[in-house]
């Protein structure tokens, strides 16, 4: 099990008031399967997790639970997952995530700068910024901190950071715009399905997404979700055959009919 993922879930569900099986799935790209041994493991590290059967089920937090925070750092969620849960940070990175990650909590503590190279999509960048929280949202690991050369609050992922070191620099502490804390604003969904199902497919339109994500009308169930895993979404579409019209976007028509001459 990865403990990334684990964590995701934790976050996720802090979060979230109720979620879907498939909903975490698709988030994390794993199988329905995978996830209930997942929430499997949370309950055996004493996460009160709930599952909720029939319409407008899902999995929660037990209720008392819940933190008021919508984020947490890496101590507070490595505190609340005991053994028999081994944690081990480490990942196929040259530098670990444990190393990046304990650079950054030391400089945050005495309020350092640190410098790191940024690798982009269209290339790469040389960064120094004022570090104030580390921050795990939908399976990954970042570092919140305003930015020198923008002179604004950014995120950037860990994983794509190397060459990290602290600076003898150091920084008198920014209150931190309250906004900027809405990390979930960092992460919207991209892509937008629309699809008219039929009928028959209400029950299962309700266990992945929930009866608010459509509407009946004379011709069928009216369907709207948002995606960003374009592959996990295709598939599921498969599964549905003939019951189902994607009306939106038009590009993901013509990708379905291309997986569908596979099979």
């Amino acid at each position: 099990m990865k403990i990334d993922r684990l964590m995701g879930i934790l976050t996720v569900l802090l979060q979230h008031e109720r979620v879907t099986a498939p909903f975490l799935a698709e988030k994390f790209e794993v199988n329905r399967r995978t996830i209930g041994r997942d929430i499997d493991a949370l309950c055996c590290a004493g996460i009160p997790v709930v599952t909720h059967k029939g319409t407008g089920g899902g999995i929660s937090i037990a209720e008392g639970f819940k933190l008021e925070k919508s984020v947490l750092t890496s101590g507070e969620l490595l505190e609340m997952i005991s053994p028999p849960v081994v944690i081990d940070l480490a990942s196929y990175y040259k530098e670990s995530l444990t190393e990046k990650i304990e650079i950054i909590k030391a400089a945050i503590s005495e309020k350092r700068l640190i410098e790191f190279d940024y690798h982009y999509k269209k290339g790469e960048s040389h960064k120094k910024i004022e570090p104030y929280l580390v921050v795990f949202q939908w399976a990954s690991w970042y570092v919140f901190g305003f930015c020198r050369e923008r002179e604004d609050w950014r995120m950037f992922k860990l994983n794509r950071l190397c060459s990290l070191s602290p600076c003898q620099e150091k920084y008198e502490a920014r209150e931190i715009p309250p906004e900027r804390l809405d990390f979930g604003n960092h992460f919207l969904e991209t892509n937008r399905l629309v699809a008219l199902f039929d009928k028959s497919a209400k029950y299962l339109l309700i266990d992945s997404y929930g009866s608010d994500s459509f509407y009946e009308t004379d011709d069928g169930l009216h369907f709207e979700v948002g995606y960003d895993n374009r592959e996990y979404i295709i598939s599921w579409l498969l599964g549905f055959g003939s019951k189902v019209k994607v009306l939106e976007p038009t590009s993901l028509v013509d990708e379905i009919k291309a997986e569908a001459k596979k099979y």
